[in-house]
């Protein structure tokens, strides 16, 4: 039973992490149509950078906001200088995002190394709790904390302010959006720095888990998209759900069968897709 808990609360850790990066990779999908294969590598991106401001002395949680704020910068950059060109075109932007992330990897082969390095524990959180004789990680608690944090956020912005209520009908219907005298330029670059800068903080909250090498950026871009796909496009709560189930099936998968966890992971997205095909929270465009 000890075994049971702890594999559980280190898959719903994991989850946690896949769902920053994963809800701004579905909303783009959804209300901008674009495939940005680059995703990942803001994740990676973000936790390197948070290493270097942890070099220069600066504490965790100002790592934390420095690659936040770098990654929507750089989102923000790349959705107005290199896809801005590509709307409409999901070939182009496949290729033109998926050469980008091979380039940001070499960079960061370039100014970091490209060996295994991984971000120190905060110190405030750096010890282990022990509850009903079961003794687990403060850290991961925390990162659990604060991915419930994020999806409440989320619910509040989706449902009870204005932005949300534009990118959900954005989300629907873009063009009707811009008609109405929306600016859909300036929500589109929003939402891309956003879904960049969670992704930022997925890398700097992993890093002290997971570790970070150059190309992980391309092994998490393929569970954040199968998360997406099992939630649905557009959608946080799909992310949401679709990040938990993914890490508890990773998790679990990798402890009772570690040489098929990735293969499980991908029967569960064939299930879910024979049983609903626009995905667990995704909206069907069937007439």
């Amino acid at each position: 039973m000890s075994f049971l808990v702890v594999q559980i609360l280190t898959g719903l850790a994991y989850g946690m992490l896949l769902f920053m990066i994963s809800v701004g990779l579905s909303v783009i999908f959804g209300l901008m149509g674009i495939v940005n294969l680059a995703h990942g590598v803001f994740f990676v991106v973000g936790a390197y950078l948070a290493l270097s401001v942890l070099d220069m002395g600066a504490n965790f949680l100002v790592a934390l906001g420095v690659a936040m704020l770098a990654m929507a910068l750089l989102g923000v950059m790349i959705e107005r200088f290199l896809l801005f060109r590509s709307y409409g075109n999901e070939l182009n932007q496949v290729l033109l995002t998926f050469g980008l992330a091979f380039v940001l990897a070499d960079v960061i082969k370039m100014i970091w190394g490209a060996r295994l390095q991984s971000l120190p524990t905060p110190a405030v959180l750096d010890f282990s709790v022990t509850l009903a004789g079961i003794t687990f990680p403060t850290y991961r608690l925390a990162v659990v904390l604060v991915g419930c944090i994020v999806a409440v956020v989320l619910w509040y912005l989706e449902t009870r302010t204005r932005t949300g209520a534009i990118i959900r009908a954005g989300v629907d219907d873009r063009e009707m959006v811009s008609a109405l005298g929306i600016n859909i330029t300036l929500v589109f670059a929003g939402v891309f720095a956003f879904g960049a800068a969670l992704a930022g903080m997925g890398g700097v909250l992993g890093g002290p888990i997971l570790g970070m090498y150059p190309d992980m950026g391309f092994d998490i871009l393929v569970l954040s998209l199968i998360v997406v796909v099992l939630g649905g496009l557009g959608t946080w709560k799909g992310a949401f759900v679709g990040g938990i189930l993914v890490g508890m099936v990773q998790i679990f998968g990798q402890a009772y069968f570690p040489s098929l966890s990735l293969v499980i992971v991908f029967l569960l997205m064939a299930v879910v897709l024979l049983i609903r095909p626009s995905g667990l929270f995704g909206r069907s465009h069937a007439t």
